[in-house]
């Protein structure tokens, strides 16, 4: 019975590496779609049914007998005859295939791997997604991936992780049930729960403000990287009157000056995509004798056009804040 169970696993192994290539699975889904919008349902669809969402993503993996058969998260361990090392979705997208499992990391990645295959452009969002609707929370910031895709002439949003179920938090088991309302979502009800770190994502000409901004400001991908413990104002939201001088403090606990590259996921266009965006490098910094290096950052307000201000360290975007500007004009009037 053991040798039987044994010779069934092989046979599993070797027809699912077979399955396993994202451009073979992109093919076959897509081949009888007539139009992009059928290829990305395709893809949309086989995702949800046939990955879990991974509820323990860091549990052992399982040892069959003595041949030490195992869900490997080692790219050239499954896939010991590959040479040159592949890009990133691509390997993480083979992985989720093998073992069909995945956190929200991984069922981006995989449907931007098989859209790319499609012919079809596919971007990964990062930002923040909202558990609970009346739950604002203090730690605002990157917490989901989810995708955009292009066709027919335009961008659509969607969230294949949030599609595919949900975790019973009884069980804690993940309950596969498709959810149609984060398939090709309205932007307007998007936002509600999905908060993307690069605004432009939210594909509305007028970025809607979060409620926890009142709470505190957007720790963007790169804030936990330089180890932020504080800041100053404490808020997300900066109210100001056209003439004042925005003055905000970070505070970090690195031990050392040590050399951390910049990340290079940041898109260059951010920089220059709008005159009320605005970005802030340190003008100053010390460092106090137990260890904690403050940062500073001036902005004095000459417009009233300012919406946000994007705090830089190191060329990496950490935080951003909302500003509110008032004209000193009216002010003095009233």
């Amino acid at each position: 019975m053991r040798t039987f169970l044994l010779i069934s696993m092989l046979l599993s192994y070797f027809c699912a590496k077979a399955q396993n290539s994202p451009a073979e699975l992109s093919a076959n889904l897509t081949k009888n779609c007539t139009t992009d919008k059928q290829k990305v349902s395709a893809i949309f669809n086989w995702i949800t049914e046939n990955i879990s969402y991974k509820i323990r993503p860091f549990q052992k993996m399982p040892v069959i007998g003595n041949s030490h058969l195992r869900w490997a998260r080692d790219y050239q361990t499954v896939f010991p005859d590959s040479v040159e090392l592949e890009p990133l979705n691509e390997r993480v997208s083979r992985e989720v295939l093998w073992s069909r499992q995945a956190v929200c990391d991984g069922y981006a990645k995989l449907f931007t791997t098989l859209c790319t295959y499609a012919g079809i452009r596919s971007e990964i969002i990062v930002g923040y997604a909202r558990g609970s609707l009346n739950k604002p929370t203090v730690k605002f910031g990157v917490n989901h991936y989810w995708n955009a895709v292009f066709f027919d002439n335009d961008w659509h949003l969607l969230d294949v992780t949030w599609a595919s179920g949900y975790i019973d938090p009884k069980k804690k088991e993940f309950v596969k049930e498709l959810d149609q309302n984060y398939f090709l979502s309205n932007p307007e009800k998007f936002i509600k729960d999905h908060y993307p770190d690069d605004p432009r994502w939210t594909l509305l000409p007028d970025t809607k403000i979060p409620d926890e901004f009142r709470y505190s400001p957007f720790r963007q991908r790169s804030f936990n990287k330089y180890h932020i413990t504080a800041y100053y104002p404490s808020a997300g939201v900066i109210n100001v009157t056209q003439g004042d001088t925005i003055l905000i403090e970070l505070e970090m606990n690195l031990s050392e000056d040590r050399k951390i590259s910049p990340s290079e996921l940041t898109d260059s266009t951010l920089f220059s995509y709008s005159a009320s965006w605005i970005f802030l490098n340190p003008v100053k910094t010390d460092r106090r004798e137990n260890g904690v290096k403050r940062c500073f950052y001036y902005y004095p307000v000459k417009s009233t056009q300012v919406n946000w201000l994007f705090l830089v360290y190191n060329n990496d975007l950490v935080l951003r804040y909302r500003v509110k500007v008032s004209d000193i004009r009216s002010t003095a009037s009233l």
